[in-house]
């Protein structure tokens, strides 16, 4: 019996120790995906706050979670370096990683609603593919060497995407010189932001430096070759709406007046025509509200293409500019129409000068049967 007491006194503080046990490992699991957890609820938080990139309430947020990764990296490393002692030290190198995690979230998911509202996802997909294996590889990367490379890199890709999207927005220029000097800039802070990092644990920097410009440079130069090629969204403009009319008709109160043809009953969010069934003489619409910074001008472009139904490729049939103006919270509203054109599938494409979609509306013409009774929206 007493060797039985015993057993089980033993056992009580051993199954204390195991209750104990599981919500240290729960909060080590939390902290383990703190960046996806904090990216979802950064991109939650952000899609409810972020409304315009040129409002300055949006730029405090964004500008603020740059500077806390940048500070939060700095007491990270220097507890790590034991840099801060005593009491302060252990509150740093337990709480400074969570505030790492909490900024990238925040700026990555911020950069992706605005960089998502810009462009065509069709075109700029590998650009928001960039940012999400950056958060993937917070998941996967633990070594403590890697690690370090692995926050400049997203430190700089996050600092690189808010500075070359803000700049515009305050120059009220858009175009591949201000890209150009917007990422120089985006690397001259970082520059600055390692020296300082150097002196805080010189020795551990010292041996990754090669791998610290690289991983950077690379960055910097894949940044450039996106942009050139078109796959960066054409930040800071963004699409609002596009749709193809059987008319449209702007009045001197600013009103435009859009023609299409009613829908079925089964359609009662239908506003705009996906088939067009043309008469004889008809003009053929296609109105774009573009949103753009308050200071800014430039010129947006629709390209009409058909798709040539034997190779399956699309075939430009006009190409019409026309200059906006920024300001207007639902974005600048404009038109460009055509005349000529045969049955098939065509698309208007809503670009700027050098290319960069920021959206399309795909539709088709028929000619072989009447239009619907038309209808009249105002915008």
């Amino acid at each position: 019996m007493e060797e039985q007491q015993t057993q089980e006194v033993s056992q009580v503080p051993q199954e204390t120790t195991a209750r104990s046990r599981i919500p240290r490992q729960s909060i080590a699991r939390v902290k383990r995906h703190w960046m996806t957890l904090s990216f979802v609820f950064g991109f939650i938080i952000d899609n409810i706050t972020l409304n315009r990139v040129d409002q300055l309430f949006d730029n405090f947020i964004l500008a603020s979670y740059v500077l806390l990764a940048m500070i939060a990296l700095l007491l990270m490393y220097a507890s790590a370096a034991h840099k801060i002692q005593g009491k302060k030290g252990a509150f740093t190198r337990k709480y400074a990683p969570l505030l790492v995690q909490f900024a990238f979230g925040g700026l990555l998911s911020g950069m992706l609603i605005f960089y998502g509202r810009s462009g065509a996802w069709a075109q700029t997909w590998p650009f928001m593919l960039v940012i999400l294996l950056a958060i993937y590889g917070n998941e996967t990367i633990r070594e403590r060497t890697s690690r370090l490379i692995y926050n400049l890199a997203i430190l700089f890709i996050g600092l690189f995407s808010y500075v070359v999207l803000v700049v515009p927005v305050f120059t009220g220029w858009m175009g591949p010189w201000v890209f150009v000097g917007g990422g120089l800039l985006a690397l001259l802070i970082m520059h600055q932001f390692v020296k300082v990092l150097y002196r805080i644990v010189p020795n551990f920097m010292s041996m990754q430096m090669r791998s610290i410009v690289f991983t950077i440079g690379s960055i910097f130069v894949a940044f450039n070759f996106l942009y050139f090629t078109n796959i960066i969204p054409p930040i800071p403009l963004s699409l609002k709406d596009v749709g193809i009319y059987h008319n449209a008709v702007r009045f001197e109160n600013g009103e435009y007046h859009l023609k299409y043809e009613e829908g079925y009953w089964w359609q009662p969010f239908k506003d705009s025509d996906r088939t067009f069934r043309a008469l004889p003489d008809d003009s053929i619409f296609c109105f774009a509200q573009v949103f753009a910074p308050t200071k800014l001008q430039t010129d947006i472009v629709h390209v009409w293409e058909q798709k040539n139904p034997e190779t399956g490729e699309w075939e430009e049939r006009a190409n019409l500019p026309y200059n906006i103006s920024g300001g207007r919270d639902k974005g600048f509203r404009g038109y460009t129409l055509i005349t000529n054109y045969t049955d098939g599938k065509w698309r208007c494409s809503v670009e700027t000068k050098r290319g960069q979609v920021l959206g399309r509306e795909v539709f088709k013409i028929d000619s072989t049967k009447p239009p619907r009774e038309l209808v009249t929206e105002v915008r």
